[in-house]
């Protein structure tokens, strides 16, 4: 696979599926950097002050501080340029309430089931 983002924010609370992903990512190329953040907040504040600027973010939904749909409200408000930014929620969550809501969510480009796969990084690179 040919790099096809700049910037991939990871933002996941559980440390071994970062190591898991992060090692994917890199081994497929999918980016030229791979920033991680264990917590949402952290996220949102380097989104804020442009720290980080993401051309696509893997966000998962259960997280102890702030769920990703709870991340989003407040991605939501924030004053940066979102319409390049791909959303992707990476979740083992099989609720159907999540995918019904990941799926009616603006930000949300598609729910993924983890873990990631090479195929599933092949497919969304199309």
């Amino acid at each position: 696979m040919t790099q096809r983002y700049t910037t991939c924010l990871l933002i996941d609370d559980n440390y071994i599926d970062n190591i898991v992903t992060r090692k994917l990512l890199e081994n497929s190329r999918f980016a030229n950097n791979i920033v991680i953040s264990e917590s949402p907040d952290d996220a949102l504040e380097w989104l804020r002050d442009g720290s980080v600027t993401p051309d696509v973010i893997f966000l998962d939904i259960r997280m102890p501080t702030m769920d990703g749909f709870e991340f989003l409200e407040l991605y939501d408000k924030l004053a940066i340029a979102k319409k390049n930014i791909k959303v992707f929620l990476l979740s083992s969550s099989l609720d159907p309430a999540d995918i019904k809501k990941s799926a009616d969510n603006k930000y949300i480009t598609q729910f993924l089931h983890k873990p990631l796969t090479q195929k599933i990084l092949e497919e969304i690179s199309l």
